[in-house]
C-alpha cells in the first residue's frame, strides 16, 4: 500500500539534511566524501557522480517542492564557485566527473561558466575524439564512444549546453557527432559502436550494450542530437543502432532486456535492471527515437519497445532482494531510485495507473530500507561477497542519499499534484519528459 506523500517528503528532507551535514570545506572549494569517515578528498570529491557537484541536481528537484533555505543557497553558490575554479585545469571530460558533468552542474544551479567548460572541451579535443585512459583494455591514449565516459557523453553535454544557448555548443556537438559517425562499425543488422574503438583494444571486446557504456547510450545520444540539431540523418543512424541492439536482445520475459555484458562473466547474473546496465537506461533510447518521430524499429514502434523495457522491469523481481547479489543497491545509477525516476518519466507522459503503482512499490522499498540516525536518514547498500556485506552510507547523487532523496521529493510532489506537474529535465532524460 502506498505511503502518504508526507512520508516520502519527510524521509527526503531528513536524508537531504544528512547529505548537507557531509559537505566539507577545503581551500576555496567545497567537496563531498564518498563515505562519512573520509577526512580528506577521495578520488571523486567534486563531480556529479559522487562529489559535491551532484548536489546541484538534488537542489533542482527541491526547488519544485519548496524554496531553498539561505544555508542551501550558500552551498549552491559554493558548488558553483568550486566547479568554475576547476575548469581551466580539468582534463577529464566525462558525464560522471569531468567537464560534461560540470555543464550539467552549472546549468542546474543557473550559474554562469558553462561556456568555459564548453571551450575547455574544445581545447582537449583531437581529430578522433577525447583521450581517455582505461588500463588493461586498450592503449593509454585511447578513446571511448559511450554515454558516460566517452564521445557520446560530450555530445550529451553539448546538446544540453545548446539548450541554454551556451556559445560554442553547436560546434562542440558537431565535432562529437562527426567522431561517432566515423566510429560506427557496420553489422549484418544495423551498426555497432564498441565501448572502446576496436583499434585500441588489447583483448577481446566485451560489449556492455545498455546505457552507460554501450549501444543504447550511444544510439540514444545520436537520436537526441537528431532532435536538437534537426538532423534526420542522425535519427536514421540512431535507428540503425537500435536495430542492432534489438538483434542482441532477449524478449523471453515478455519485455526487452539485454545482457549486462557480452560475453558474460562467471559468477555474475546475466541481466541487471538498472539505469546503467539494464532496461531502465535502455528505455531512454526508445524514448529518444519516439521523440524524433521514428515510426518503427524492427517490428514495433519505439513506444512499444520502451514499454517492453518497462515490462522487463516489472516482472524482474525488483525491488526485492530475491537472493544474495540480486538488487543490492537503491541508488540512481545501479538501483531502485534510478528505476523509479525513469518510471515516473513514463507515467508523466502516459498517465497509466500501473506505472505509478510500480513507482510507489519502488519508493516503498526505499522507505523500508532507510536507516534512521537521530534526525537524519541514509541508506547502506550491500556487497554480499564481503565479510561485512553492508557498505558505508554515501551522500552522493548517483550512488547515495542525495539522488534517493530527489526521487522521494519528486514522488511526493507528483502524488499531490498529478502527472501534469513540472519535471526536472536533465541531459540524459530531457527527451523522455512530457
Amino acid at each position: 500500500m502506498a505511503h502518504d506523500p508526507v512520508v516520502y517528503r519527510d524521509l527526503a528532507e531528513r536524508s537531504w539534511a544528512w547529505v548537507l551535514s557531509q559537505v566539507r570545506e577545503g581551500v576555496d572549494v567545497l567537496w563531498l566524501p564518498e563515505r562519512p569517515d573520509q577526512a580528506e578528498p577521495g578520488e571523486y570529491p567534486f563531480g556529479m557522480h559522487s562529489g559535491i557537484g551532484g548536489l546541484a541536481h538534488a537542489m533542482s528537484e527541491i526547488r519544485l517542492t519548496r524554496e531553498l533555505t539561505p544555508g542551501e543557497e550558500a552551498v549552491a553558490s559554493g558548488i558553483a564557485d568550486t566547479m568554475i575554479s576547476r575548469i581551466p585545469d580539468t582534463t577529464e571530460y566525462d558525464y560522471f566527473d569531468g567537464l560534461t558533468s560540470t555543464i550539467g552542474v552549472l546549468t542546474a544551479l543557473k550559474a554562469p561558466g558553462s561556456d568555459l567548460a564548453v571551450a575547455r572541451l574544445g581545447e582537449l579535443a583531437t581529430s578522433d575524439g577525447w583521450p581517455v585512459s582505461l588500463p588493461g583494455s586498450h592503449v593509454a591514449d585511447g578513446r571511448c564512444n559511450d554515454a558516460t565516459l566517452g564521445t557520446a557523453s560530450v555530445l550529451l553535454g553539448a546538446l544540453w549546453a545548446l539548450r541554454y544557448e551556451v556559445p560554442g555548443a553547436v560546434e562542440l556537438a558537431d565535432q562529437a557527432v562527426d567522431v561517432l559517425v566515423a566510429e560506427q562499425e557496420p553489422r549484418e543488422i544495423g551498426v555497432h559502436w564498441p565501448f572502446v574503438p576496436l583499434r585500441f583494444l588489447l583483448r577481446e571486446e566485451v560489449q556492455m550494450p545498455n546505457w552507460s557504456h554501450g549501444q543504447a547510450g550511444i544510439a540514444g545520444s545520436l537520436a537526441a542530437a537528431g532532435v536538437a540539431l534537426d538532423r534526420s540523418d542522425l535519427v536514421s543512424l540512431a535507428t540503425r543502432g537500435a536495430e542492432h541492439l534489438l538483434s542482441l536482445g532477449d524478449t523471453s520475459d515478455g519485455g526487452l532486456r539485454l545482457a549486462h555484458a557480452i560475453p558474460g562473466e562467471p559468477g555474475l547474473d546475466e541481466f541487471t535492471y538498472s539505469w546503467c546496465h539494464g532496461p531502465t537506461g535502455t528505455s531512454l533510447l526508445f524514448a529518444a527515437l519516439d521523440r524524433a518521430g521514428v515510426r518503427t524499429v524492427g517490428d514495433r514502434t519505439p513506444h512499444e519497445w520502451e514499454r517492453a523495457c518497462l515490462q522487463s522491469l516489472k516482472v524482474s523481481g525488483i525491488p526485492e532482494r530475491v537472493y544474495p547479489g540480486f538488487w543490492d543497491n537503491d541508488g540512481r545509477c545501479c538501483g531502485t531510485a534510478g528505476v523509479g525516476d525513469v518510471v515516473l518519466n513514463i507515467w508523466q507522459r502516459h498517465s497509466l495507473d500501473d506505472d505509478l503503482d510500480f513507482a510507489i512499490t519502488l519508493a516503498d522499498a526505499i522507505v523500508e530500507r532507510a536507516i534512521r540516525d537521530g534526525e537524519h536518514v541514509y541508506w547502506r547498500f550491500v556487497e554480499h561477497r564481503n565479510d561485512d556485506p553492508l557498505l558505508p552510507p554515501s551522500p552522493g547523487w548517483m550512488q547515495g542519499a542525495a539522488g534517493i532523496a530527489a526521487f522521494l521529493f519528486r514522488l511526493a510532489r507528483l502524488l499531490r499534484t498529478g502527472p501534469d506537474a513540472p519535471a526536472v529535465p536533465r541531459m540524459d532524460t530531457w527527451w523522455a519528459l512530457p
